[in-house]
């Protein structure tokens, strides 16, 4: 990872914050944003490990903190998961992403959301969430699914079967019921053109 990638990745981030990128905006959003800080670590972490052994001793410092704020903050999104810029979590706790899962651009990821493979059934393998994707508290992403551009997924939904560009899933089973999508839900988003 270049440099260049690593330091736009984690703008894109602060930009959901906030709708600002500038320098006073990231220290308040290091110290008072608990999943902002989590990202910022995990994003650092995967940087740090990509330089090789020279910048060993920040990897270990960065993966130890990203450690530390996993059990304080409830997060467990693997620093090497494959992420795209604008992550935005909304609320901390109970959030767990398989590392082998991908997440697309500006993301929202809310309090007690996993997002988790299966090894048998119709659907064997982990998730593929595209851009622009909102998954509302409490909902479950399971399996070798496709969550398409625009997704919204309801409160306490769980998704065990792909879900189209735009479509708007609730229930247990997930079902779609409109094609609304998350525009509502996701703000402050950054381009796929800009890099």
């Amino acid at each position: 990872m270049k440099w260049s990638d690593y330091t736009y990745t984690v703008s894109a981030d602060l930009y959901r914050y906030g709708g600002r990128r500038d320098r006073a905006a990231f220290l308040k959003s290091l110290a008072c944003i608990p999943g902002f800080r989590y990202t910022f670590l995990m994003r650092t972490a995967k940087y740090l490990k990509s330089r090789g052994t020279l910048l060993l001793p920040l990897y270990a410092i960065s993966r130890f903190l990203l450690n530390h704020y996993q059990y304080k903050y409830g997060i467990s999104i693997p620093y090497n998961t494959d992420i795209g810029p604008g992550l935005y979590i909304g609320h901390f706790g109970g959030i767990i992403v398989n590392a082998e899962a991908k997440i697309g651009r500006n993301c929202n990821i809310n309090q007690e959301v996993t997002v988790g493979a299966t090894y048998g059934g119709k659907y064997p393998g982990t998730p593929v969430i595209m851009n622009n994707v909102y998954l509302g508290p409490g909902s479950k992403i399971i399996g070798g699914i496709t969550l398409g551009s625009h997704a919204a997924v309801g409160a306490n939904c769980v998704v065990t079967k792909p879900v189209p560009d735009h479509g708007v899933v609730v229930g247990i089973p997930g079902e779609v019921v409109s094609t609304k999508g998350s525009g509502e839900y996701v703000v402050n988003t950054v381009a796929d053109d800009v890099a």
